[in-house]
């Protein structure tokens, strides 16, 4: 028997064997999940003038050194050009008005004898306060100034990005082109979901969540029909694809007697190897021809803990590296056992946890009580998480640390950089052998 790869040489592998995709432009306004293809700098100041952060009414500090009742000698309105406060008066101020000409604070209205809202200018305005210099006032480039390094290539832009980098001055983006990743599931047991299953049959689960987690990692996602155990119809479905880059396939890996994916694609560029993880042991990488073209196949196993575990371990990492994303390294987290349990004997643990925050701390907890069993797919969805256990070690007992690789939101904790995916180990309390 072949000894089992490790994770980071399987990796490894898999990132030398890609290559990173093209750019092409898109308008800001359409680039959530994005990759930057180039550093991007503010091509202007923001704010782009000094200007109101209150409502109510500018002053000079000099003028109002205590309270006092003040002229007002108009208004300035957010959207306007700045105007002129000359000396011994106020002007009305909204929001985000520039600030006049001679003003140097901004006293709000809830500090004058003034209702907030929408009204006639008044007369006059009698103050609660003195004013001090500066005050309710946002500097011109307070928050970046033209030039400033905003982000940089490999960033992946969220809703706020779009926010930021429309401030400062980009209405259009250079972004690596999205991905485009078909999906297939193999096996007779499988049916499409809301048939009724006959004997023997199961739905297909794996297809749809795969092709969901390739969408949600930013890339496009072609979900082709489930493939029964015939070499013949797999490799016709293989050339149904279209133009890709990258074909998912999930089952027919292992060493069973109906292993379709292994014997279609066993000669023809891909290889089958025993990857020391549990779930996920049975994977397949390479690249084969399609269409004329050079495509990238990643054959995962067919149990759906497995497949979702080797998405996260493997193919995210892989995707965000053709990609161009700077968070193409796997990130993990500290957390504590919440109970006991007792992990595979020589290969790295990798179990779907719910990670919450209690008393400062984030713990970790298996979310079904047969543990990490790579069929247990109901309880798949609680998991925000995955906990890493180390091939060496025995058996997790409740309050020992352990790392986390994030795979869903969670508050909280000290950051950790893990290079793919790499182990450190717990830090106290486990058995090793």
């Amino acid at each position: 028997m072949s000894p089992l790869r490790s994770v980071d040489d399987q990796l490894s592998r898999m990132l030398a064997a890609a290559e990173r995709v093209g750019t092409e432009t898109v308008p800001t306004s359409e680039a959530t999940g994005r990759i930057l293809a180039t550093d991007l700098r503010a091509r202007f100041a923001v704010p782009p003038f000094t200007n109101s952060a209150m409502d109510g009414y500018a002053v000079r500090a000099a003028d109002l050194v205590e309270p006092r009742t003040l002229p007002v000698a108009g208004d300035a309105p957010a959207g306007a050009a700045p105007v002129r406060l000359e000396p011994g008066t106020a002007l009305r101020i909204m929001t985000g008005a520039p600030l006049p000409e001679g003003a140097d604070a901004v006293v709000p209205v809830e500090q004058t004898d003034q209702r907030p809202g929408p009204g006639p200018v008044p007369s006059e305005v009698s103050f609660s306060v003195a004013a001090k210099a500066g005050a309710n006032i946002r500097r011109r480039g307070e928050d970046v100034t033209e030039g400033d390094l905003v982000m940089r290539a490999g960033d992946r832009v969220s809703a706020a990005a779009i926010g930021a980098l429309l401030s400062v001055g980009h209405a259009e983006l250079e972004v690596t082109r999205r991905l485009r990743v078909a999906v297939m599931a193999t096996g007779d047991e499988l049916a499409c979901g809301g048939e009724a299953l006959a004997p023997g049959s199961i739905p297909d689960s794996n297809g749809p969540m795969l092709a969901a987690l390739v969408a949600q990692w930013g890339a496009e996602a072609v979900l082709l029909p489930a493939s029964r155990d015939s070499v013949a119809e797999f490799l016709a479905a293989l050339e149904g694809a279209g133009e890709v880059d990258l074909v998912i396939t999930t089952g027919g890996v292992s060493a069973g007697a109906f292993e379709v994916v292994r014997q279609a694609l066993t000669g023809r560029g891909v290889e089958f190897v025993g990857v020391a993880m549990q779930p996920g042991k049975p994977q397949g990488f390479g690249a084969i021809e399609l269409g004329g073209r050079r495509v990238l196949v990643a054959c995962l196993p067919g149990n759906p803990v497995s497949v979702f575990v080797s998405f996260h371990v493997l193919v995210r990492p892989l995707l965000a590296w053709m990609s161009g994303a700077a968070d193409a390294a796997t990130h993990g987290m500290r957390a504590v056992a919440g109970h006991d349990w007792t992990p595979p004997r020589g290969r790295t643990q990798y179990a779907p946890a719910v990670v919450t925050q209690e008393n400062g701390r984030l713990v970790a907890r298996l979310p079904h009580e047969l543990g990490a069993k790579s069929h247990l797919i109901a309880s798949l969805h609680l998991a925000n998480a995955l906990v890493v256990v180390p091939a060496d070690v025995d058996a997790v007992a409740a309050g020992d640390e352990l790392e986390v690789l994030p795979v869903a939101g969670f508050a909280g904790g000290e950051r950790h950089g893990m290079r793919r995916g790499m182990r450190r180990g717990m830090r106290r309390g486990m058995r090793r052998g």
